[in-house]
């Protein structure tokens, strides 16, 4: 349930919170007086709307804030899976815009619009005064009987869209392989060379590596033989450290035994002796194991040019050219067997389609099942919304083509006055018409999912009198298991109101603000004369407007008593 909308400067609104109830909550009010404002407001916030164009002139801040109330298992599962907190059975949804940005939250966590849409689809159904509009697209008529088939149907149209993938994937194959038929020989030829060319060159991994240390060891050969003989003369035992530090080891060795401490200090020499010869030792064998061979260097260098110039053809390292030669044989097999290789296409192409149109006619099969559901449970809604010879039927044809979403082209068809034919409602229903078609079949969406809270914006537009007084029962019918929040013009509707709050502008020190307020009894009967008599309430009007209250408190109760 929705428990609270808080709103701070946005159109004439300076600041305002509506606490709403259970059952069916009504917003009435002059017109202009801010009533769509606050349902935007609502979209808004749960990102269905911009909220910079909501803002208070000469505002640089702005914020929404819902109040949700929940025990949803889905909503706290998603609410886990998006890894944001729980509110022990709250969920906050708020929108805040700040010198131009907006950021949403939820339960006092960053969050984008996409997660905030999906955390709200499962709260909340906002049927805003356009929304009847899609009735005319027969697209929509397709996700309702879908929507209504809800779990029955979802296996099979996954699969539905896999096969399709898999079967447009396999003929792109096709068409591409049939064409390039012709540079088969060409492109034979170009991948033998480039085969050959990584064969010949015989690459080991590592091995560029190891002749780069080479190389650069032998291009400094010189260099390297100056500078290691130079430091054997420093530290060899002829003149260099070697020598004097045998000598110095030598003098403190006859006096260590007559103090601890050059006892200590005769040790360590000892053992820098022993590594300074050790030293020596390995420079020596460095000396004598060094060659340098200008034939070898050239062999290296050679190789290394070759080495370089098929990486800037196949890869940047070995490895990426010994995967691209895989690669190209995989693709020389593939060419010389070519026409084995068209034949498994073929046989993917039509193994593909025969498994999508499997999964077609069994989408089309549990669609009219549950369109023939559907159709039946349209109808007895529509029949309570005062459409008293209604028929509706949903009616199927194939596309021309399979999709990924099956091959079911589905039309809402209706007849509303008796010996007409059924026909389609975009080429049949008035604007009126088409609202109350429409909420007849959110009643009916309705007991098949589990939102619990659902917004009308004006959904009392062209209608009037009887059909009025049946719209009012229907919504109030709907209340009974669903919050409802309803935005109307019609005095039959507010009057089943659980809750009744006024929208009113007020010039207050010589500025338009809007202000909400719930009404006490005495004030919804005043509301109900306002819409009635229009400009002037007579003492008729105000009583016609206690009647109906009472009526509609009387209809109510009757209700919740079956």
């Amino acid at each position: 349930m929705l428990r609270s909308i808080y709103v701070r400067n946005l159109a004439l609104i300076d600041e305002e919170e509506i606490l709403l109830e259970d059952g069916l909550n009504i917003l009435t009010g002059e017109t202009g007086a801010g009533k769509s404002i606050l349902i935007g407001s609502v979209s808004a916030a749960l990102g269905a709307g911009s909220l910079k164009d909501l803002v208070k002139e000469g505002s640089d801040t702005a914020s929404v804030e819902l109040t949700f109330e929940t025990q949803s298992p889905a909503v706290a599962a998603l609410l886990d899976q998006m890894e944001l907190p729980r509110m022990d059975g709250c969920v906050l949804i708020s929108r805040s815009y700040r010198n131009g940005r907006s950021i949403s939250r939820i339960n006092g966590e960053v969050a984008t619009l996409q997660k905030v849409s999906e955390i709200a689809a499962l709260l909340i159904d906002i049927h805003g005064q356009h929304e009847h509009q899609s009735l005319l697209y027969p697209k929509y008529h397709l996700e309702l009987v879908d929507s209504y088939a809800d779990q029955r149907i979802e296996q099979i149209r996954q699969s539905c869209k896999e096969h399709y993938h898999a079967w447009k994937e396999s003929a792109q194959k096709l068409e591409q392989a049939l064409t390039e038929e012709k540079d088969r020989t060409k492109q034979i030829d170009f991948l033998s060379f480039e085969i050959g060319e990584i064969e010949d060159a015989a690459l080991k991994e590592g091995e560029d590596e190891e002749l780069e240390a080479r190389y650069r060891k032998l291009s400094n050969a010189q260099k390297i033989l100056e500078t290691v003989s130079e430091a054997e003369q420093l530290t060899g035992s002829d003149s260099g450290a070697l020598k004097n530090l045998s000598r110095a080891s030598g003098l403190l060795a006859r006096i260590s035994s007559l103090d601890e401490d050059l006892r200590d200090m005769s040790t360590t020499l000892i053992q820098l002796e022993d590594l300074c010869m050790d030293f020596s030792r390995t420079l020596n064998a460095f000396l004598d194991d060094f060659r340098y061979d200008e034939r070898e260097l050239d062999e290296i260098s050679n190789r290394l040019d070759l080495i370089n110039r098929l990486k800037t053809k196949y890869g940047k390292t070995i490895p990426e050219i010994l995967q691209y030669k895989d690669t190209q044989e995989a693709e020389l097999e593939r060419l010389q067997d070519f026409e084995h290789y068209v034949a498994n296409l073929r046989r993917s192409v039509q193994e593909n389609e025969r498994l999508l149109q499997k999964d077609c006619e069994g989408l089309t099969s549990l669609r009219k099942q549950s369109a023939k559901e559907l159709s039946r449970m349209i109808r007895e809604s529509l029949e309570e919304l005062n459409f008293l010879d209604v028929r509706f039927e949903i009616t199927f044809s194939a596309l021309k083509e399979m999709t990924e979403n099956g091959a079911d082209h589905v039309v809402f068809e209706i007849s509303t006055n008796p010996g007409m034919p059924l026909r389609p409602l975009a080429s049949v229903a008035s604007g009126g018409e088409l609202s109350r078609i429409m909420l007849g079949i959110k009643t009916v969406m309705a007991a098949k999912d589990s939102i619990e809270t659902m917004i009308f914006d004006e959904i009392d537009t062209g209608i009037s009198g009887r059909t009025a007084q049946k719209v009012s029962e229907k919504m109030a019918k709907l209340s009974q298991t669903r919050q409802v929040i309803a935005i109307t013009h019609l005095a039959q509707i507010a009057a089943m109101a659980d809750k009744h709050f006024l929208i009113e502008k007020r010039v207050e020190d010589g500025v338009t603000r809007t202000h909400v307020r719930g009404l006490a009894e005495e004030e919804i009967t005043e509301e109900l004369a306002r819409i009635l008599g229009g400009a002037k309430i007579t003492e008729t009007v105000r009583k016609n407007a206690e009647e109906m209250k009472k009526l509609a408190d009387i209809q109510k109760k009757g209700e919740r008593q079956q």
